[in-house]
């Protein structure tokens, strides 16, 4: 699993991908990528709750999830802002948030309604080459503001 540079077509900042077996005990794997890319951003805890998310997503609603599947993870950061890609390899149907009663107590079906609501945006697309769509988040805050020392 190796960590490689990309060179973003439509979007700035540095940005680094990784690519990850189909298997739910990835998903921790994906969020701690995540988490050493953006350093002390204060958006952290944001960024890795989001990663999970649309990594969970993937796995369930997708190929990615089935045998021999794969997802993989993009992180673009530049100051004061990242963005944050999952890739898997496609279903028939395109994610979208449920906007679920607030007092709705099931488990299931609100990864993208917190995508919606904590992101300055957010979206989806189908993938370079038609296998598979990516979904992505952006997050931002002011240049210079970091996590408080641990």
């Amino acid at each position: 699993m190796e960590e490689r540079p990309i060179l973003p077509s439509d979007v700035h900042g540095v940005a680094v991908r990784r690519r990850f077996p189909g298997l739910a005990n990835q998903i921790k794997h994906a969020r701690r990528f995540v988490e050493r890319q953006l350093g002390s951003s204060p958006e952290i805890p944001t960024a890795t709750l989001l990663t999970s998310e649309l990594a969970t997503n993937a796995l369930t609603h997708s190929a990615s999830g089935a045998p021999g599947g794969k997802f993989e993870v993009a992180v673009y950061l530049a100051e004061g802002w990242t963005r944050v890609e999952v890739r898997d390899l496609g279903s028939p149907e395109l994610p979208r948030a449920q906007h679920r009663d607030p007092y709705d107590t099931s488990e299931h079906g609100r990864g993208l309604d917190l995508v919606e609501a904590l992101a300055a945006k957010w979206g989806t697309e189908p993938r370079d080459g038609g296998l598979g769509r990516l979904v992505w988040f952006e997050l931002t805050w002011e240049p210079g503001d970091a996590l408080p020392a641990a």
